[in-house]
């Protein structure tokens, strides 16, 4: 069985075999038991729709399904708010979120709740799930939720701890929770520190790689379950993130070859496609590393205002399939000259109306409601550019092999320009290249506010929207109210 229809039945999982009984911790809500606890690690069947619905929770639209990728591109400079809907993240493009907002509440509410979810499952199989499906795959499923965990961490950083850079990560990141929690009164934990919470991550996902398989079967699992090169090539991010050069290239170099055509030697052949709008047509390509399924089937979608389609793509009177909540910043990454009109990515730019009425587009996604475009959490391009931006930094130089790693992002789409060592005067000239290059290839997947994080930049003014400071009030989010009022602990940003 392919494992996007595995998936499909994933948050169904969650409700027929959730693994405890409802509660009234908010913070980490469980939907009612069918089963007792020791019943939900009785059988591999069991168990296994159990780890296929931590990739459900992830998925939920509220979460990386939807709503995290929106917010990591609308809280940057490059998209406008059309239906100032505070619903729809207006006041996140606004940079003026509270601590009871919806996108604070909602997301941090389905982080842990999805992270609660992999410790109960850990919890579980520590306890005797590995004894039912046996060492190798016991040990195959704790890497996969470890995985996920560790992402899950990660994703909570970026938007309400302050920055690796700030401090080496001496601020205080988020509770760091890695025990199952099944009843009240268990919620009371102190933020751990921002290093400590990336060290956790990092441990995550090297005990992970340990015990993932190097590939699967099936194209789409190689997509939709996490593998060996998914752990490395999402440390390139992690590493990136903490400044830690050295880290993404190790990782890096576990998954791309020294020289073009650029591919990984081991594990699922990862290589760029040739066609950039195959990626967003073709979901099982080698060039998706990891990928969210969605189908048509009830609640395996995102659902509600949650689809990145929603929120990006224009009305269907303006010829598009979704609400036109946010279109391109006529002054921002769209307007820039290096982006040429014959780059194959201006065909993910629609334009609408004329004079003073006309507006830009993204039309990256284009499945109509319910929306079940494949969401992207790593493609190997990024692992590409993750990899050129390190070599220039750690060697500042004008390094050859990063060179050719953006020139392969680049050409793919715009053969007309091919950079050499001669075309970029200083290493700065270089790293502002390829991270010029990152706001072009990922517009609308939700790396901006990461890559203006991560190197303590101001997020650029926009619209109405005043430029916001590493040193201004909502440079990050608050913590949720809801955590801080059920944790006594929790201190706020």
């Amino acid at each position: 069985m392919k494992t996007n229809n595995l998936l499909s039945v994933a948050l169904a999982g969650v409700l027929a075999i959730s693994l405890v009984s409802c509660n009234r911790d908010l913070l980490t809500p469980i939907p009612q038991t069918s089963v007792s606890d020791v019943s939900a690690f009785s059988t591999t069947n069991r168990i296994q729709t159990q780890l296929l619905s931590l990739y459900g929770s992830l998925k939920n639209g509220s979460f990386y399904g939807g709503r995290y990728v929106v917010y990591g591109d609308i809280r940057g400079e490059d998209f406008l708010n059309e239906t100032t809907n505070l619903v729809t993240g207006s006041d996140v493009w606004n940079l003026n979120v509270t601590n009871g907002a919806t996108a604070v509440q909602t997301l941090w509410a389905q982080a842990y709740l999805t992270i609660n979810r992999c410790n109960i499952f850990l919890d579980g199989m520590a306890a005797g799930g590995n004894t039912v499906v046996g060492a190798d795959l016991g040990a195959r499923y704790v890497a996969e939720a470890k995985l996920i965990r560790g992402l899950t961490y990660y994703s909570l950083l970026q938007y309400y701890a302050r920055p690796y850079a700030d401090g080496n990560g001496n601020k205080p990141g988020v509770p760091l929770r890695l025990t199952g929690i099944i009843q009240t009164g268990q919620s009371t934990l102190a933020r751990s520190t921002v290093a400590d919470v990336y060290t956790q991550v990092l441990k995550d996902l090297n005990e992970a790689e340990a015990s993932l398989p190097a590939s699967y079967s099936a194209a789409s699992d190689n997509v939709t379950r996490v593998h060996k090169n998914t752990a490395s090539a999402l440390k390139t991010r992690v590493y990136l993130s903490m400044q830690n050069y050295a880290g993404v290239i190790t990782e890096a170099n576990k998954i791309v070859s020294a020289t073009a055509p650029f591919s990984a030697p081991t594990g699922v052949a990862h290589r760029l496609q040739a066609d950039i709008a195959t990626v967003f047509t073709t979901y099982t390509t080698t060039e998706s590393i990891f990928s969210l399924p969605m189908t048509t089937t009830t609640n395996d979608n995102p659902g509600g205002q949650n689809q990145l389609a929603y929120y990006f793509s224009p009305t269907s009177a303006n010829g598009g399939v979704g609400n036109g909540e946010y279109s391109l910043n006529p002054q921002g990454i769209i307007a820039n000259t290096n982006w040429t009109a014959t780059d194959k990515r201006r065909a993910f730019v629609r334009t609408t109306g004329t004079g003073a009425s006309q507006k830009n587009w993204l039309i990256k996604y284009k499945t109509v409601s319910p929306y079940t475009d494949w969401v992207p959490v790593m493609r190997y391009a990024e692992v590409l550019l993750n990899l050129a931006e390190a070599k220039v930094r750690s060697t500042n130089t004008v390094d050859a092999q990063a060179v050719a790693l953006l020139n392969a992002v680049r050409n793919r789409s715009d053969a007309a320009i091919t950079y050499t060592t001669a075309s970029f005067a200083t290493p700065a000239d270089l790293t502002n290249a390829i991270l010029l290059e990152r706001r072009i290839e990922f517009l609308g997947e939700g790396l901006r506010n990461n890559d203006l994080l991560r190197l303590l930049q101001t997020i650029p003014a926009k619209g109405t929207v005043a430029a916001k400071a590493p040193t201004e009030s909502g440079y990050i989010w608050p913590i949720s109210a809801t955590e801080l009022t059920l944790n006594s602990a929790a201190t706020d940003n």
